[in-house]
């Protein structure tokens, strides 16, 4: 299976900082929240995004998602002063680092991620898909990365696996979200991603 690249779009840079301290990603409790975590696999790539510029590159090691995230560290929970609502993270990744770089998307490297995705969905997206041509080309930027990164002490906490319903009644979030296109449209990705399941399909044994 061929790994994916993403950048993810923080959106401060103290919530880019803490990112970086702790080599940890997080995701807010809504629908573009869970979309992130549910499309992002253990294996795949990932680089920071914000100032308009790529933040490092790191792998996907772990990810889980926290009961009552609200209240744990690192972030501090969200309130957007247009709908009153207050958010928080409790979908994360666990990351590797691989390699240490800032670099700006008007580099042609980004080209594809700069005109294709940025330019239609801009920042309000939380994260965007790249191709494997410009993860090969992040890999060869920047040094390698030899920073220490910090261990986030959380203490005994619990985690639970997200469902998707179409029922109205049955939502509960962040454990169940209602289902939605988009959510169809990574689980076909991730399985045609599998060169097995993607052979099948062209042949029309799937």
């Amino acid at each position: 299976m061929r790994e994916g690249y993403f950048l993810l779009s923080v959106s401060n840079k103290k919530n880019l900082d803490l990112c970086i301290k702790y080599a940890l990603a997080g995701f807010m409790n809504n629908i573009s929240g869970i979309w992130t975590f549910e499309e992002i696999q253990v294996g795949d790539f990932i680089s920071f995004l914000y100032g308009a510029k790529a933040h490092n590159l790191y792998k996907v090691a772990g990810k889980e998602a926290i009961k009552g995230a609200e209240s744990l560290l690192p972030w501090q929970p969200i309130t957007f002063q247009q709908s009153g609502k207050t958010y928080y993270f409790p979908f994360r990744l666990h990351l590797k680092p691989i390699r240490k770089l800032e670099e700006p998307l008007v580099r042609a490297e980004f080209a594809y991620v700069a005109e294709n995705l940025l330019l239609r969905g801009g920042y309000r997206r939380t994260h965007f898909q790249a191709d494997q041509t410009t993860l090969q080309a992040v890999s060869q930027m920047g040094n390698l990365y030899e920073e220490y990164v910090s261990p986030l002490e959380l203490g005994n906490y619990q985690t639970f696996t997200p469902h998707f319903t179409k029922t109205r009644d049955a939502i509960s979030i962040p454990e169940v979200f209602q289902f939605h296109e988009f959510i169809l449209q990574s689980l076909v990705r991730q399985y045609l991603c599998d060169n097995e399941n993607l052979a099948g399909f062209l042949s029309g044994s799937a």
